[in-house]
């Protein structure tokens, strides 16, 4: 069969449709490469708020860090003014306390020191014979109370004379059965309340007697004789003598 010719009209649809064909295919090729310029551009824009993401972040720890070192200098101040708070008020506190006992101890010692003279006059009474019920009752009575409040007696014949504690009245000469200066007689016992000395005691004395070989030694040698020749008088013939109311220039002129 051979080919009927086609009609102008059909000729031309077929050729719309080809162009058609081919348009819609560059019409395509042209969104893709759109997109993908689309999709590079992201990317760059991404990359470059990534940079500037990671440079807000440097500049974001580099101020954390200065923030802590300033904390830290901050904390390191204020322990040290907490530890020297702590100090004063530990001193502060040792001080009261150590002021609130001298007050006590002064008012002790204020109530005491005349009370040493009841104790005197009990010990006098004591020296003349035993005391009566009611007097021994009162006077160990005392004696409890004051000894409760810390205040003690001291001083004993034969105690070693300290004049830190002890008050010599007088010296009653040398003993050969001490060592050292002694008490020999305790005139007032003294009282003391704790370490600090309400009153001396009151004593006399003995000094050691010294040994005799330091005795010879102390003393003064005696006078030595002299070697020395005869003297001017004694020279010259011994029967040669000046008679008795000569001068002197004149037996001078005669012996020459």
């Amino acid at each position: 069969m051979t080919d009927q010719p086609r009609d102008s009209h059909e000729l031309d649809e077929a050729t719309a449709a080809e162009v058609g064909s081919f348009g819609d295919a560059a019409g395509e090729s042209t969104d893709a490469t759109e997109v993908e310029a689309g999709l590079g551009s992201d990317r760059g824009n991404a990359g470059a708020e990534g940079a500037v993401a990671e440079g807000d972040l440097g500049d974001d720890l580099t101020l954390a860090q200065t923030d802590a070192r300033r904390a830290q200098r901050d904390v390191a101040a204020l322990t040290a003014d907490l530890q020297r708070l702590q100090a004063e008020y530990l001193n502060y506190k040792r001080r009261v306390e150590r002021d609130r006992e001298l007050v006590r101890e002064n008012a002790t010692y204020a109530a005491l020191a005349p009370i040493t003279e009841v104790l005197d006059t009990i010990d006098r009474a004591r020296e003349h014979g035993p005391l009566d019920d009611g007097l021994r009752a009162v006077a160990e009575q005392l004696e409890r109370i004051v000894s409760g409040l810390g205040l003690t007696k001291f001083g004993r014949p034969g105690d070693p004379f300290d004049p830190r504690i002890h008050e010599a009245l007088s010296h009653v000469g040398e003993d050969p059965t001490v060592m050292v200066t002694t008490c020999k007689i305790v005139a007032k016992s003294g009282y003391r309340i704790g370490d600090r000395v309400v009153r001396a005691a009151q004593v006399l004395v003995v000094d050691p007697a010294p040994v005799k070989g330091e005795r010879d030694s102390d003393e003064e040698p005696g006078e030595e004789t002299s070697d020395a020749g005869p003297g001017p008088d004694e020279s010259g013939d011994a029967g040669e003598e000046r008679a008795p109311g000569e001068p002197a220039e004149q037996a001078t002129a005669d012996e020459s």
